[in-house]
């Protein structure tokens, strides 16, 4: 029986995983992976969140990640490893890591004892997670711990969010949701990456987000003006609900006390970096 309160380790989760984002909308990526070669915006996504994969092709990614058409994933790899190799990339995500984190965040925060105990808390959360059926986290897992807390910190969420994220996948296999429904179905609910994202990002076309919508509803999860079902609504919660169970190991080790703390201090830097700019406008949204 679990010891935490109902979803505390979700919220923990929704505090970090952000933060671990950033990364992804920093112009210091493009700047790091630019200086390696990488130049096209989606060759360096690709390449540096599956570079703690190794050298993989196309479908080990698309594998992985899920919501992106293979078609667009194909188009990089595993062509980007002639490029620049895996550690190179590893290593330039780390100091864009470090870059965005600064900026964002303030020298005062970085050398904060406050960020430091927040390293020392995800990392001990950390201690539970489990590589099995986890590709996208065990492969990271077998990165080091970087040794500034700032960085430490970062480090940690990123096998909280592929730990969740690993597990959300296979709920989502589950529930019989292809990629394209996935995300119509999250984006109905009003926390999900905007449609113009979306479909700028994955590769997908319009036809493609249509007839995914029109898949649901014929299952009865979306209505004619694109909103979620009761069917659907209970379908979405069903998800997070067992992605909550099968991530629930890392914020038991926590504890309820030590995720709390930690949520709290999440929260506080996930807020500092938004308002410095950290997420472009209308990414999250129906529209």
């Amino acid at each position: 029986m679990s010891t935490l309160p109902p979803r505390a380790g979700r919220r923990c989760h929704n505090a970090l995983n952000p933060l671990h984002s950033t990364v992804y909308f920093s112009p210091d990526l493009g700047k790091e992976m630019g200086e390696l070669g990488i130049v096209d915006s989606d060759a360096a996504y690709f390449a540096a969140r599956g570079a703690a994969m190794g050298a993989v092709g196309a479908g080990t990614v698309s594998a992985a990640f899920y919501n992106f058409n293979h078609e667009l994933v194909a188009r990089h790899l595993p062509a980007v490893w002639s490029v620049a190799s895996p550690q190179a990339v590893i290593d330039a995500r780390l100091r864009a890591a470090d870059t965005t984190l600064r900026r964002l965040l303030g020298e005062e925060v970085i050398a904060s004892a406050e960020l430091a105990e927040a390293a020392r808390l995800a990392l001990r959360a950390t201690e539970g997670c489990t590589r099995h059926a986890r590709p996208l986290y065990a492969a990271h897992a077998d990165l080091p711990v970087p040794d500034a807390p700032h960085l430490a910190y970062w480090h940690a969420a990123t096998l909280l969010r592929e730990h969740r994220g690993d597990a959300h996948l296979a709920a989502l296999l589950a529930a019989g949701l292809d990629p394209v429904e996935a995300m119509v179905s999250h984006t109905a609910t009003g926390k999900g990456m905007a449609p113009r994202w979306i479909l700028a990002t994955r590769g997908w076309r319009r036809a493609d987000w249509d007839a995914a919508a029109e898949r649901l509803r014929g299952r009865g999860l979306l209505d004619d003006a694109n909103e979620l079902t009761e069917a659907g609504t209970a379908l979405r919660a069903g998800l997070e609900e067992a992605t909550d169970r099968m991530d629930a190991a890392p914020y038991e080790r926590l504890g309820a006390e030590g995720v709390e703390r930690l949520t709290e201090l999440g929260r506080g830097y996930l807020f500092a970096a938004a308002s410095a700019g950290a997420f472009p406008d209308g990414l999250v949204g129906k529209g």
